[in-house]
């Protein structure tokens, strides 16, 4: 079996790919910024680079992501790429986001395009919002006052579990037929806001609801959070793409990689409906 580098281990999607992967049969190496605490773990510094080399020994295949909170991309994940190469690394799984390869200055695009002229195997797989989301960075607003509190009137989002994409991960790692593509991932159906708050109310017993904010409102709520300025003004950006209708689309990537259908929001609010119960 492989060993496989998963950076971003501790995150919402790295976290179901570390499991696995761990299954399967793999050695997985996971990264943590903080010093290593089990013999899984190792230490790595992207914004610093720390531990760079050292994270890639012996490491056959890794999956790559950005660290929340930055939105220079490229620079972080550049010299990962580099260090990846120089390791002798075969493959590399890379996250981005739905849409990153609209505008060939982002920072994201910019990684991706060193990825596919680095000379390594690869694939590039971009999800689109994520289901986890609404009991994560939207929960606070339902469990205060039952409201889902974004400023993306009815636009729809092919909302996406995050352990499908996961799963994604997991196979794209350990297989070679095909490498070298990219693929959009999105959940199978397409919803608003006013329906993902219907969904949540039925699998709760409470009411909520979605109510349209500004953004004014939208960036001030990510400043009190503490989001670093440029990383709330970016959110504020892709948000406005949502209200925009670029988050609606559906593709078959996940069924077609995995061999099953992506989860429903229904059965995403069934598996974690505790959340939401104050």
């Amino acid at each position: 079996m492989s060993k496989i580098l998963v950076i971003g281990a501790n995150g919402t999607v790295g976290s179901q790919l570390v499991r696995l992967l761990s299954d399967q049969g793999h050695d997985v190496v996971r990264t943590t910024s903080r010093a290593p605490e089990t013999a899984q773990d190792v230490h790595l510094n992207l914004v610093s680079g720390e531990g760079l080399a050292t994270a890639f020994a012996g490491v056959e295949a890794a999956f790559l992501l950005s660290p929340p909170g930055y939105t220079n991309q490229n620079e972080l994940l550049n010299p990962v790429i580099d260090q990846a190469v120089a390791s002798g690394v075969q493959k590399i799984v890379l996250m981005t986001a739905m849409g990153a390869n609209a505008d060939e200055a982002a920072p994201l695009r910019k990684v991706e395009r060193h990825l596919e002229q680095s000379g390594l195997a690869y694939n590039i797989i971009r999800p689109n919002w994520f289901m986890q989301n609404f009991h994560t960075f939207w929960i606070q607003g339902i469990l205060e006052r039952g409201k889902i509190l974004l400023p993306v009137g009815k636009a729809k989002g092919s909302f996406i579990d995050a352990r499908d994409i996961a799963a994604v991960a997991a196979s794209l790692l350990t297989r070679r037929d095909l490498d070298n593509q990219e693929f959009d991932l999105t959940g199978g159906e397409a919803l608003d806001h006013d329906e993902a708050a219907a969904i949540l109310s039925h699998v709760t017993g409470r009411t909520i609801v979605y109510e349209e904010i500004s953004e004014g409102a939208m960036l001030a709520q990510l400043l009190s959070a503490g989001l670093p300025e440029d990383y709330a003004h970016f959110l504020i950006t892709i948000l406005g793409f949502f209200k925009a209708g670029y988050s609606e689309a559906l593709t078959p990537a996940v069924e077609t990689i995995t061999g099953t259908k992506p989860r429903t929001f229904a059965a995403y609010a069934q598996d974690f409906k505790g959340a939401w119960k104050v």
